[in-house]
């Protein structure tokens, strides 16, 4: 654990308040420009937490999508989610050896707003349900209080 990481014991489980971006690439094997999510906070076990991603114009998806109004593309909101909840099951799930998660499905997407350089997006991501070594999570990319995103991610954590 990093000095960054501030722990709070509960009865069930450790809440671990925030994850800044060292911690989140120790869990991740994801680097730029494809690493979508800068901080991850309100970790709850593996039930619950927000991914924070500050959209800048330097991204290199802006330049091809769209040169004259740039806007994220919804598959790397999507992503954002999936990383998100990602990191929080090797938290809370892959001590003692390397872990990978891999993506299974995407179910119920949709995209309501475009997402443009100086958003800050938060994925809020909710575990439906977990078996063994599949989890199943509800998303909500948000830009303020305005849902942008919203798709249910499942994904199987593996041996590296």
């Amino acid at each position: 654990m990093t000095g960054v990481e501030e722990r709070r014991m509960t009865t069930e489980t450790a809440t671990v308040e925030a994850l800044e971006l060292d911690r989140i690439m120790a869990l991740l094997p994801h680097r730029y420009p494809f690493l979508m999510v800068d901080r991850i906070v309100d970790i709850r076990g593996d039930d619950f937490c927000r991914g924070i991603k500050n959209v800048t114009i330097n991204e290199p998806h802006f330049q091809g999508h769209f040169p004259n109004r740039p806007i994220m593309p919804g598959v790397l909101l999507i992503e954002g989610m999936a990383q998100t909840a990602g990191a929080m099951c090797i938290l809370n799930h892959g001590a003692g050896s390397p872990r990978l998660v891999y993506f299974m499905s995407i179910d119920k997407a949709r995209f309501r707003k475009p997402v443009v350089p100086g958003d800050i997006v938060e994925y809020h991501m909710s575990k439906i349900r977990s078996r063994k070594t599949i989890w199943k999570y509800s998303g909500l990319a948000k830009v303020g209080e305005a849902v942008v995103a919203e798709a249910e991610v499942c994904a199987m954590m593996m041996d590296e």
